[in-house]
């Protein structure tokens, strides 16, 4: 009798189960907020496993949080602030998250040979484009040669976790910051036992996983003709990242000329050629972030020669007298089809 008993006990068990897991469907959940100066918005669709799925929004808003409080220029007590209210030859530890998105930059600054530059930050400070009031000017080119001898990531040095700087130089994350908050998002949902997630921050965007029926995540490439109104390509992602920078969003107007938000280090003074637009795919948007940056400051021969040397998948949208002309590396293409 006992043993009839501890039989249909089991068989409970087992039905009970089952009927959990074959009756489950999975859901798609969405939410979003404001976070370094942008919003970001999470997608995910639940899996059986994952209890509470509306309560990884306060995860996700402190991984948020924490990553400006580490790398924000327009907070003087960040980690970074304090890093760069050093004098030139101090050095100090910093916290694992910025020591890898730090090396991150300084990789980017030196295989682009300093076309991209991680210690900027002078120079779009000065064109208003940092912390502070946005006064619209047109700086002196005095002024613009005197905040460059402040630019140099050579005089960068990151040791493990310690930093050091050469000189007095001044650091600026802001065009890769956000695309590591996207990968600490990511790895929030994760450890969480998510499968299928599309994180976005200030356009910056990871894909994980496939969507229950089977289908891959859609992300649009904004035209530069027409902003979020206009799309000019949908890709497809399936565990890739996807980062795009322009020049058409972020600017001034003086006297007729347009002045973008993207300074080369190299002049001092905002690009001028006619690439509007660089998307770059990468494993990680930490790279896609900080890739894309480069390539727009590269411009469109020099970008897609950069991109191409380096595999880099890139698609490039160059201005032409019609329109915009399509410009991808060959690591791109299979993106296209």
């Amino acid at each position: 009798m006992r043993k009839k008993i501890l039989i249909s006990a089991f068989l409970f068990i087992v039905v009970a189960v089952v009927y959990r897991f074959s009756s489950f469907s999975p859901e798609l959940v969405s939410f979003s907020g404001p976070t370094m100066g942008t919003t970001y918005t999470v997608k995910f669709y639940t899996t059986s496993d994952v209890e509470s799925p509306w309560g990884l929004k306060s995860d996700v808003d402190a991984v948020l949080v924490k990553v400006n409080k580490l790398m924000s220029t327009y907070d003087s007590s960040s980690e970074l602030s304090e890093f760069n209210k050093l004098a030139a030859g101090q050095s100090t530890d910093i916290s694992d998250d910025m020591a890898y998105v730090i090396d991150k930059a300084l990789l980017i600054s030196q295989i682009s040979g300093g076309e991209y530059d991680v210690t900027v930050g002078p120079l779009v400070n000065l064109w208003g484009f940092g912390p502070g009031k946005h006064k619209d000017v047109v700086p002196s080119q005095a002024s613009i040669d005197e905040a460059k001898k402040r630019i140099g990531y050579q005089s960068l040095t990151l040791d493990g976790r310690n930093l050091t700087k050469d000189k007095d130089i001044y650091v600026d994350l802001s065009s890769i910051a956000k695309g590591y908050g996207v990968d600490e998002v990511a790895r929030i949902l994760r450890a969480s036992g998510i499968e299928s997630y599309l994180v976005e921050v200030g356009g910056e965007i990871l894909s994980k996983g496939m969507k229950p029926d089977g289908s891959s995540w859609k992300i649009a490439i904004e035209s530069p003709a027409g902003g979020h109104e206009m799309v000019e390509r949908v890709v497809s992602l399936v565990d890739v990242a996807i980062a795009t920078s322009g020049d058409y969003r972020n600017y001034f107007e003086k006297n007729g000329i347009r002045y973008s938000h993207t300074i080369s280090p190299s002049t001092g003074r905002p690009i001028t050629h006619r690439l509007v637009s660089v998307t770059v795919i990468d494993k990680t948007a930490t790279m896609a972030d900080g890739l894309a940056t480069a390539i727009t400051v590269l411009g469109p021969e020099k970008g897609l020669a950069f991109a191409q040397e380096n595999g880099i998948a890139a698609y490039l949208l160059v201005k032409t007298d019609f329109g915009f002309e399509e410009r991808p590396s060959d690591a791109f293409q299979s993106y296209l089809k």
